[in-house]
C-alpha cells in the first residue's frame, strides 16, 4: 500500500511538471521516428495509422473508461471540432508520416518534424502576436535547416526543385500538426484524458476510409508478428501516453512554449536512428540540425 501511495504521489508530481511531461513525450516521439522506419515491409502506412488509434482507444476504454464516462456530455457538443482536430493532428499527420517513411531516412524525418515549432510560431501571428527581429531570424534559420535536409545538402536539387517526396510529405505533416497545436486552445472543458479519448475515437473513424482506399489499390498489408510488436509500442507510447502528456503540457504552459520542446524530437530521433538503425549522420545533417535548433532557440529567447 505504501508503494502504491508513493507511485501515486510521484504520478501526481509528474502530471504537474510540464517540462518533465514534454521531455518524456518528445523522447517517445523520437522513438516513433525509428518505429516508422521499422514498419516498412511489416505493415502498410494506412493500416498503421488506423490500428494505432484503434489500439489506443481500446486500451483507454478498458483502463479509464469509468473515470471519463461522466465527461462525455461535455464532449458531445464539440464533436465537429474533435473530428477536425483528429483529422489534422492524428489521421492526416500520421498517414503522411508513415507514408514518408517509405521514401526518406529516419534522420530526415526527425529533423524535418522538428520544424513544427516554427510553424506554430508563425501561426501565432494570426492570433495577434508580433514577431521580433530575433524571432524572424530564428524562423529563417530553421526554414533553412529544413530546406538543407530536404535537399540532402545538394544545391543542384534546390535549383531543380526536385525534393524527395517523403520529405515534402513530412513538411506538410509538420504544418498540419502546428495547426492542431494552435487549435488546442479551443479544446472543450474536459480533462486531457477524456479529450484524448474523443480524439482517438474520431481518429479511428477518419482513418478507416484510408485503410479501405489502400485495400482497393491493392497496397494494404496487415501487420506481421514483428509488425504487431512495433504497433504496440506506437499505440501505447507515442499515440497514447505522449499525446496525453502533450495536451497536459499545453494546458500548463500554453501552445507556444510547449511547442518549443519539439526541438528535442530531431535530437532524440536523429540519435536513435543513428544508434538503432545505423543510418549515416552526414555533415549536412549536423548543419541542418544546428540551424533548426538554433533557430528555435533564438525564437524562444526573443519571447522573453
Amino acid at each position: 500500500m505504501a508503494v502504491h501511495s508513493r507511485l501515486s504521489t510521484a504520478g501526481r508530481w509528474v502530471y504537474g511538471q510540464p517540462s518533465v511531461l514534454l521531455i518524456l513525450a518528445t523522447l517517445s516521439w523520437g522513438g516513433n521516428v525509428v518505429a516508422g522506419k521499422l514498419t516498412v515491409g511489416e505493415v502498410s502506412p494506412m493500416a498503421v495509422t488506423f490500428l494505432r488509434w484503434l489500439i489506443s482507444f481500446t486500451a483507454l476504454v478498458f483502463v479509464t473508461g469509468r473515470l471519463v464516462r461522466s465527461e462525455w456530455r461535455l464532449l458531445a457538443p464539440a464533436w465537429p471540432y474533435i473530428l477536425v482536430m483528429a483529422s489534422l493532428g492524428f489521421t492526416a499527420f500520421n498517414a503522411l508520416f508513415y507514408a514518408a517513411a517509405h521514401h526518406t531516412t529516419a534522420v530526415n524525418i526527425a529533423i524535418i518534424q522538428g520544424s513544427t515549432p516554427i510553424f506554430v510560431l508563425l501561426g501565432t501571428v494570426a492570433f495577434g502576436a508580433r514577431l521580433r527581429m530575433m524571432q524572424i531570424v530564428g524562423v529563417l534559420g530553421s526554414i533553412a535547416g529544413v530546406i538543407l535536409t530536404a535537399s540532402h545538402g545538394d544545391f543542384g536539387v534546390l535549383s531543380a526543385l526536385a525534393f524527395n517526396r517523403g520529405d515534402a510529405w513530412l513538411l506538410i505533416a509538420s504544418i498540419l500538426y502546428a495547426v492542431y497545436t494552435l487549435a488546442l486552445r479551443w479544446r472543450p472543458p474536459t480533462t486531457g484524458l477524456a479529450f484524448f479519448m474523443g480524439l482517438a475515437a474520431a481518429a479511428c473513424l477518419t482513418s478507416l476510409p484510408l485503410v479501405v482506399g489502400e485495400g482497393l489499390m491493392g497496397q494494404l498489408k496487415w501487420p506481421s508478428a514483428w509488425g504487431w510488436m512495433i504497433l504496440l509500442y506506437i499505440a501505447l507510447l507515442p499515440s497514447l501516453l505522449c499525446q496525453v502528456f502533450y495536451i497536459r503540457g499545453i494546458e500548463l504552459i500554453g501552445p507556444g512554449r510547449a511547442s518549443m520542446f519539439y526541438n528535442l524530437i530531431p535530437v532524440f530521433g536523429a540519435l536513435l536512428s543513428t544508434v538503432i538503425l545505423e543510418e549515416p549522420f552526414a555533415a549536412y545533417h549536423v548543419l541542418a540540425l544546428g540551424l533548426v535548433l538554433g533557430g528555435i532557440a533564438l525564437a524562444e529567447r526573443a519571447r522573453g
